[in-house]
């Protein structure tokens, strides 16, 4: 009843002082310099508060407003924290006592800087020594003593700053929400809740930090038992990698990373597990996800700063990777050992479809990796050694219809260059092959995927990796195998053999001069193309290689030496197409081609497009579908020479051109040649997009024997010399369609010459030509003429009338002078009629003119 009594008188003069407090609102600026004083003290710092508010409810306390605490000089003139807003709630029975005593900081978002000085000390270790020697109660003590307790601190919304020195580093906490208090006499607990982030990039995937730990008094900070545990969860794997190292590496996945932390600096023992949900190159997507994940023991000694008995397990299905050793700091002398035992290929296969783009999906791999690698460094000296082998390795695709194997993949790894070349050591010929890198790298091979394909060898280190291939070699195989392992190749059906001493080199950069994209792997080095046979989409036979000298350049593919059959013509020459322009159909082909004899319809045909293939249930359909032709997705320009062109009847000798090609455009530009004893120079343009194709030319005759031109139409009908010009229209893949539908002018001048059919007396002989000039027009298969010039020793005549493509004539033939008449001219041009006009002589047909 006594107790009872006295919890109440308590409660009254509490009461009673709350209700004076209210009233008479005492000032609270001349407990300024007494908080200042007080904090002061505490943190071994100089304070600064901008103003003090008396604070009487909802809990009787103080608001301080622009709290600074300063730092100690030896780490920097900044100061340590810094808070526009801070709320401090007295202990309400240390004020019955007469003494002001803080029960609890409240924190609006301030900001705290992490400093490390010069001696490798932080600027927070004097603080946590100073409140280890304090002897302040427990915050939630349980009974009222002399001792002050220690306030429970709480921030919302703060950023925690790291520096070193005077340089404040990019690594920052920002809405940090931590808690500070002592947990018991000797036991202090902490409690955060941040963002990770970097001042010098945009960052805003990093996940969550969370930290929950205990420390307890000692004399020293590195002997201070201490157990913490750390947590960081969903951080994008590249913006964490962008976090780490300033760029996106380009891999994506969802970590977690987890330690546990116990014992002192001095010899802190670390347990951690790291895994990464879906781990996928960023451009690479697949249903099926990979979990990464891995368990890690060790301690970390501040004394050196390394850590010492580190052991890290992996398990990879039945197979284990294992990591044991010691490291030091950035440039210290470490050991570590790195092995794996009984790793499934099928696991490695797993991890290269999401690490590698197009393999195909349905790739399985078989084999089992064991071996085991050391990394050392002592005194500045790093050496490397290690080796092993993926047994019974073999690698399938249905879809390729590849097999890769099966045979051993032997590697070693070393930090010598052991000068190795696929084409030998040391080697100064101008495809010198594969040579090793200098420093740190795995090498693996030699290695025979199989019967048919060449023997591979190559390395791999934390830059890229480069493979040599050598040999005699299927070009089908060769051509499944790198598809098989997502080397971009042709999608064509061929055969035949070459001789490799290729380089395949690659960079494990994920991003170049700030744009996405992993470099793809580039192929260089020569071949060697023997009986080479490959079938051309769309075109209307294969293209058979004899021979050829094939080096691929860093920039550019070359051939040399080439000995090819197409289109019925046997060709020589060289080509070349640019590299790095995205697909083949973006490079241009430029070459330089000759052929003995080129058969114009044989060409047309070749390139015309194909009926393709239709399936049973689209037989109904009343057209079938072609496959557009192989110049559809074709860029090349060149020149081609040859020394026959035969177009139908008409042979043309030393033919030469200029030839552009782009994407079923033609323009065949300087096109000279020597035609009917004279010369012929043009252009001609071809439109093989629409259907039918659609041509169009000009060009210039010379010296043309109108007697030759007689003899390839198989009728004596003409002779002399003639010269001329010509324009021409027309469509059609055939040579019938493209007369029908040709539509031109030809203008023309012939001189001393003759018409063997015709006579206008009866004692002249064949009708004689000093001169005939017009222009003649060429629409709907027939050859129009109107106002020709005929100029013969029998006179002056207007020449106007028709010539079909059939060689039917329908002319007139009127002298110019006045008053007299001329001649019809009709039949064919074999068997001419001619008959007088009203008024004319009687003209007619020499006999030997007659058919035989």
């Amino acid at each position: 009843m006594k107790l009872f009594s006295s919890k109440r008188r308590v409660a009254a003069v509490a009461a009673i002082l709350f209700l004076l407090l209210f009233l008479l609102r005492p000032g609270a600026s001349q407990l300024k310099s007494r908080i200042i004083a007080s904090v002061s003290s505490g943190v071994g710092r100089s304070v600064d508060i901008g103003a003090v508010h008396l604070r009487l409810l909802p809990w009787p306390g103080f608001d301080l407003d622009n709290l600074v605490v300063y730092d100690d000089p030896a780490f920097g003139a900044e100061p340590m924290l810094r808070a526009s807003e801070v709320s401090a709630a007295l202990r309400l029975t240390s004020v019955l006592r007469g003494r002001l005593e803080i029960a609890r900081l409240d924190l609006t978002e301030p900001s705290l800087n992490l400093v490390r000085g010069d001696n490798g000390r932080w600027n927070v270790e004097t603080l946590l020594e100073r409140a280890a020697r304090t002897p302040l109660a427990p915050t939630g003590k349980a009974k009222s003593e002399p001792r002050p307790a220690f306030p429970y601190i709480q921030a919302n919304s703060a950023r925690i700053n790291f520096k070193n020195g005077p340089e404040k580093k990019p690594y920052a906490l920002t809405n940090a929400d931590f808690s500070l208090w002592q947990d018991s006499e000797n036991t202090w607990g902490v409690r955060l809740k941040a963002q990770p982030m970097r001042t010098d990039l945009n960052l805003n995937d990093t996940g969550v930090l969370r930290v929950n730990g205990t420390w307890q008094r000692a004399v020293a900070l590195h002997d201070t038992p201490l157990q913490f545990n750390l947590e960081w969860d969903g951080p994008q794997l590249g913006q964490l990698t962008k976090f780490l190292t300033g760029n996106d590496q380009g891999w994506r996945g969802g970590v977690l990373m987890g330690a546990a932390l116990t014992g002192t600096p001095a010899k802190l023992q670390i347990t951690s597990d790291v895994s990464v949900q879906d781990f996928r190159r960023y451009d690479i997507t697949t249903n099926q996800g990979l979990r990464l994940a891995a368990h890690c023991d060790g301690y970390y000694s501040t004394t050196d700063r390394g850590f010492h008995g580190v052991l890290c397990r992996a398990p990879v299905e039945t197979g284990l990777i294992t990591l044991q050793g010691d490291f030091g700091p950035a440039g210290g002398n470490y050991g570590l050992a790195l092995s794996a035992d009984n790793v499934p290929a099928a696991a490695l296969l797993a991890l290269a479809r999401r690490i590698k783009k197009n393999l195909p999906e349905d790739l399985e791999a078989t084999g089992t990796l064991r071996g085991n690698l050391t990394i050392e460094k002592n005194a500045s000296k790093l050496h490397l050694d290690g080796h092993g082998e993926i047994t019974d390795f073999q690698a399938a695709s249905a879809t390729e219809k590849a097999e890769l194997g099966p045979a051993s993949l032997p590697f070693r790894l070393t930090d010598r260059n052991s000068g190795v070349t696929s084409a030998g050591k040391n080697q100064s010929s101008k495809n010198a092959g594969l040579k090793m890198p200098d420093g740190p790298h795995l090498e693996f091979g030699p290695w025979s995927a199989g019967n048919g394909l060449a023997t591979a060898r190559g390395w791999v280190n934390r830059a890229g990796y480069g493979v040599a291939l050598s040999g005699e070699t299927e070009i089908a195989k060769v051509l499944r195998a790198a598809r098989t392992l997502g080397i971009p190749a042709l999608q064509t059906t061929a055969s035949g053999t070459a001789l490799l001493d290729l380089q395949v080199a690659g960079s494990w950069r994920g991003w170049s001069g700030g744009s996405p994209g992993f470099l793809g792997p580039q192929v260089t080095g020569t071949a060697k193309l023997r009986n080479v046979r490959v079938a051309l989409h769309g075109a209307g036979g294969p293209l058979e290689v004899t021979s050829a000298d094939m080096e691929l350049l860093p920039s550019e593919v070359r051939v040399e030496k080439l000995t090819a059959k197409a289109a019925d013509a046997s060709w020589t020459g060289s080509l070349g197409m640019p590299r790095g322009c995205g697909t083949p159909e973006a490079c241009e082909v430029r070459f330089h081609l000759s052929a003995s004899q080129i058969a114009l319809g044989e060409m047309i045909e070749w390139a015309r497009p194909r009926l393709s293939a239709r399936p049973w249930y689209r037989v109904l359909e009343s057209s079938a579908q072609t496959s557009p032709s192989f110049l559809a997705s074709l860029r090349a320009s060149g020149r081609i020479t040859t020394e026959r062109l035969i177009a139908r009847n008409l042979l043309a000798e030393r033919v030469s051109a200029n030839v552009n090609l782009d994407h079923g455009k033609l323009k065949v530009s300087d096109l000279s040649a020597d035609l009917l004893g004279g010369k012929q120079r043009g252009t001609w343009h071809a439109d093989f997009t629409v259907e039918p194709p659609a041509y169009n030319g000009s060009g210039t005759l010379s010296g043309i024997s109108l007697a030759q031109l007689a003899a390839e139409m198989k009728d004596p009908w003409i002779a002399g010399m003639a010269k001329g010009s010509y324009e021409v229209a027309a469509t059609g893949w055939l040579a019938a369609d493209f007369w029908q539908s040709a539509e031109g002018t030809l203008q023309f001048d012939a001189r001393d010459g003759t018409l063997p059919h015709l006579s206008l007396a009866e004692d002249e002989g064949p009708l004689r030509i000093s001169g005939l000039s017009g222009l003649a027009r060429l629409h709907g298969g027939k050859l129009q003429l109107k106002d020709a010039k005929l100029d013969s020793p029998s006179g002056k005549f207007d020449l106007s009338g028709t010539y079909s493509l059939k060689r039917e004539l329908d002319f007139k033939l009127a002298r110019t002078r006045a008053g007299t008449a001329g001649f019809a001219i009709t039949g064919t041009l074999a068997e001419p009629h001619v008959a007088p006009l009203a008024g004319t002589e009687q003209a007619r047909l020499k006999p030997e003119s007659s058919p035989k």
